[in-house]
């Protein structure tokens, strides 16, 4: 329950933005003017529509006011006569945008709970549980969110505004792809949420039925970035009324105002005259309602009482590190998907070398049959890191793209949250894998912790690598597959210079023999080497005919060390994977550019 009175102003606002991007590397693309002098005035416990027809800068108005779009504005946005800045809009405000991502696997009563706030404890659990039943959203409360129809989805989006208690809740477009009772459901439950709690809300509307127009107290009527009319929704039909244009008996008065505030494009004689209608009627409502520059209500004295505020940063961590955990947990077919990728994945990936190398001789040909498995050991490992990541990351991603506007937290944040949960996975995943695999490497008979350190090491080195290079490249790439194929593109170049096994050191150049010193590659696969080359004893007597080769000199061919340092391998594997998440972190804090902002966006 909102404590006091808010008004939301917006006085004469023009806003100029890209209209047709030219991309990242193209340069900018053309401006245009998409509003024109709009002002409005929203109350608390009021709602008010925006309407008009596609292009004519609803969604435009409500970023300007959300303090979140992009090219030039002018005009003044308030708050109880105070400038609503960027920070305070995340503060005391809320936005619902078209799409939102859930994360799959949680209950709707979850996705409400896990929503950071201010509120803990008792507190948070009531505010949870007005806000679905306020949202008709009681009766679902247990269901999993990928199973929720669009009605659904849809409250349970403003529903995660809400239970942030916002002063004002801005939507856009609501009720599209919705069926006529379900809209019809939505805006009554809008509007008696509005009287409740005295939110003030408003929300953008491109094909009003008459249904709704009882639960609206104002109207503001878009063309081409013109306001044609701005006020109460009683005061409408005694304006347009006035000025010529009575809406007929039986019609649907906003249907019939936004047809009037459209322009014709069935024929170029049409399309010139009703744009010389709509720009009389831009005109004249200017005219007939001319505002000072002044701030429309000064009841706020310049000061806007914050009742709760935003969230700690340690709070939306820990918000987030339930959620994850959640996520994995939960009893689904997403639970299940995920818990295989974090922990079976690689065990199951190794099992598969069985099938190849179990009957792998001691003898001299023999080396090269283990070179070959190092060789697949390395190459399965970062594929599996890669397969998981593509496939659990990008819900995560896309969900940070849209949160991001809202500033409850940075990608740093979510990326600590993130590897608290994956990097303790894996390494049990690493662990289960080293089990597996080692057996074939050396006998099971006489296992030493050193040498199944060292394996453990290379695999989960090299999980976490391709993890955190997947990472790296979803920042910038949307579809998970094309990421994928950047990382694999690079570690089989990885591999294949710097592995030992598909070219050794000696036929490298020089300059790439020491690039090669610059990759996790060499490292990890140094430590496969050494485990599976100087702890194993070569079958072979030398005789007339047989000439035994010596392992120190196949290790010092295939990577240019006869003795390598398992402590500098495991060191440098070890930092490679860690120095990558660090360096993640820090690249996620960085802001995007626009072309990669409206990617994700749309």
């Amino acid at each position: 329950m909102i404590g006091s009175d808010y008004v939301l102003e917006a006085h004469n606002i023009f806003h100029t933005t890209e209209v047709d991007g030219g991309g990242c590397f193209n340069g900018a693309g053309n401006s245009a003017l998409v509003l024109k002098g709009v002002n409005l005035t929203v109350h608390s416990g009021e709602v008010m529509a925006i309407l008009g027809s596609k292009g004519s800068g609803k969604r435009a108005l409500l970023d300007v006011i959300a303090r979140r779009a992009d090219g030039a504005t002018r005009g003044q946005v308030l708050l109880n006569g105070s400038p609503l800045s960027k920070a305070l809009f995340q503060q005391r405000c809320g936005y619902v945008s078209q799409s939102c991502t859930f994360v799959p696997g949680l209950t709707v009563a979850q996705t409400l709970h896990y929503t950071p706030t201010i509120l803990g404890g008792y507190l948070k659990s009531s505010k949870v549980r007005q806000v679905l039943a306020d949202l008709a959203l009681s009766q679902v409360a247990h269901k999993r969110v990928e199973y929720l129809n669009v009605s659904e989805a849809r409250r349970l989006a403003i529903g995660i505004q809400l239970v942030r208690d916002p002063v004002m809740l801005l939507l856009d477009e609501p009720t599209q792809g919705l069926d006529p009772l379900s809209a019809y459901l939505l805006i009554s439950i809008l509007s008696n949420t509005a009287k409740k709690t005295g939110c003030g809300i408003l929300l953008s509307l491109e094909k009003p039925r008459s249904d709704v127009f009882p639960f609206l107290d104002r109207a503001l009527f878009l063309c081409l970035g013109g306001v044609v009319y701005s006020g109460g929704t009683r005061a409408m039909l005694e304006y347009f009324h006035a000025i010529g244009f009575p809406c007929p008996q039986l019609e649907n008065p906003l249907m019939y105002y936004l047809c009037l505030s459209t322009v014709d494009r069935r024929s170029r004689d049409r399309f010139l005259e009703s744009s010389q209608q709509i720009e009389a009627l831009v005109e004249r409502f200017s005219r007939e309602t001319p505002i000072s520059d002044a701030p429309l209500n000064n009841m706020g004295s310049g000061k806007v009482p914050l009742a709760y505020g935003k969230p700690g940063e340690l709070k939306v961590w820990f918000m987030l590190y339930l959620k994850l955990l959640a996520s994995t947990f939960s009893c689904g077919v997403v639970g299940m998907k995920t818990l295989f990728l974090r922990l079976l994945l690689l065990p199951i990936a190794m099992s598969i070398m069985w099938a190849f190398y179990t009957n792998v001789g001691g003898d001299p040909s023999g080396l090269f049959t283990r070179n070959g498995m190092i060789l697949n050991i390395l190459g399965l490992s970062y594929g599996c890191g890669i397969l998981a990541t593509i496939s659990l990351f990008p819900i995560w991603r896309k969900k940070f793209s849209q949160d991001t506007p809202e500033g409850l937290y940075s990608g740093t944040t979510l990326l600590i949250a993130y590897n608290s949960v994956s990097i303790p996975f894996s390494a049990v995943s690493a662990a289960l894998a080293s089990c597996v695999i080692y057996p074939l490497l050396l006998d099971a008979k006489f296992i030493k912790g050193t040498i199944f350190a060292y394996l453990f090491v290379a695999l989960w080195s090299s999980f976490v690598l391709a993890e955190q290079l997947s990472i790296a490249f979803l920042l910038v790439v949307k579809v998970p597959y094309n990421a994928a194929i950047a990382v694999t593109y690079i570690l089989v170049i990885s591999i294949a210079l710097a592995s030992g096994t598909v070219r050794s050191y000696k036929g490298l150049q020089p300059w790439l023999q020491d690039n090669t010193r610059g990759t996790h590659t060499r490292y990890a696969s140094s430590l496969l080497h050494s485990i599976a080359f100087q702890s194993h004893k070569l079958n072979c007597t030398a005789t007339a005919s047989v000439i035994c080769p010596k392992i120190e000199d196949f290790m010092h061919e295939r990577l240019g060390l006869s003795d390598p340092d398992e402590t500098i391998d495991v060191a440098a594997s070890c930092a490679f994977a860690v120095g990558l998440a660090a360096f993640n972190m820090l690249l996620y804090l960085f802001p995007m550019p626009r072309c990669v902002r409206q990617k994700f966006k749309d």
